[in-house]
This record gives structure tokens, sequence and C-alpha cells, in this order.
């Protein structure tokens, strides 16, 4: 005898979940923005969500220039946390993640040293969390790069574009 099983949303929406908990992550509600922008904007299925920093839950954050008071582990994780936020935001503003469709695009914006050149490997923070949440939906076209300044030193900033059900 041959049976199948039939995966509803609600399990999925666990799996999700699940995966963010795994990996002891847990979304916080997004802050106000802090000037005249909103954190996402949604225009048909897609979502496009303002560049968020590196913040932790407590509000502090990794600040600093890779390359030189920062390591490229620790972009790596200021990446993640800047992909934590996002999906703080999008979780605020389509209600689940199951909805997600597929992860688009990411610009990964690191404060860097100029001689600097390891920016994709920064950036990955945010790529590696999309994939592990999301799978093959995580998957996306992305920018790395290098910038001067960031506001308030932030070490990494990234936005996003998602498309949602």
């Amino acid at each position: 005898m041959i049976s199948f099983a039939v995966i509803s949303n609600a399990v999925f929406a666990q799996s999700v979940e699940g995966k963010l908990k795994e990996q002891g992550i847990e979304l916080a509600k997004p802050t106000p923005s802090l000037a005249n922008y909103v954190k996402a904007v949604r225009t048909g299925n897609l979502i496009f969500l303002s560049g968020h920093v590196s913040n932790r839950a407590d509000g502090t954050g990794i600040k600093g220039k890779v390359g030189k008071d920062l390591t490229v582990e620790q972009g790596y994780e200021a990446a993640k946390l800047s992909a934590i936020g996002l999906l703080s935001s999008l979780k605020a503003e389509i209600g689940d993640l199951n909805k997600v469709k597929r992860v688009v695009k990411v610009l990964g914006m690191v404060n860097s040293t100029p001689d600097f050149t390891d920016h994709p490997k920064v950036v990955n923070g945010c790529s590696d969390l999309l994939v592990t949440v999301f799978g093959d939906k995580g998957k996306h076209a992305r920018s790395a790069v290098g910038v001067a300044a960031l506001p308030s030193d932030y070490a990494v900033e990234v936005e996003m574009i998602v498309e949602v059900e």
C-alpha cells in the first residue's frame, strides 16, 4: 500500500518558524522608521524592504569598518543581523512568512576600508540565513558592495525585494 502525506500551509508555517527557532532566532516587532520613509512597500506581489542595519534585538548594533575595526566573521554576523531585521519587517508587512514565493534580490552594503575586497563573504551572512529559512525560495540575485560609511557607523546595511503570494 502506498500512502501520501498532504502538507498544508499550516505545516509549512511551522517549518519556517521552526527553522528560525532552530537557529536561535526570534523575530522582534520592527522599530519605527527614523525618517520620512517606511520599512516596506508592496506593489502587486513584490515587497520592497528598505535597508536594515546590523541591529540586535536589544537595540545595540555591530558598528565599525570591516577590514579595520571588524573581521570578515564579525561582518558576516552583522549581515545576518540585518537579515533578521529584514525578516521581522517582512513578517510585519505580510503577516506570515509562508506567503514568500521567492527572495528575488538582495543588496548588501558593507562599511569597509578602501582596500577591503571580501564584501561577498560578509554579505553571505544574510544570504546563508535566507537559504536556511526558505530553502530554494531563499536563493536570490545579489549585489555586495563596499561603501565609505553607513548611518551611525553601522557595519552592514541590507535591502531586499521579495515576491509573495
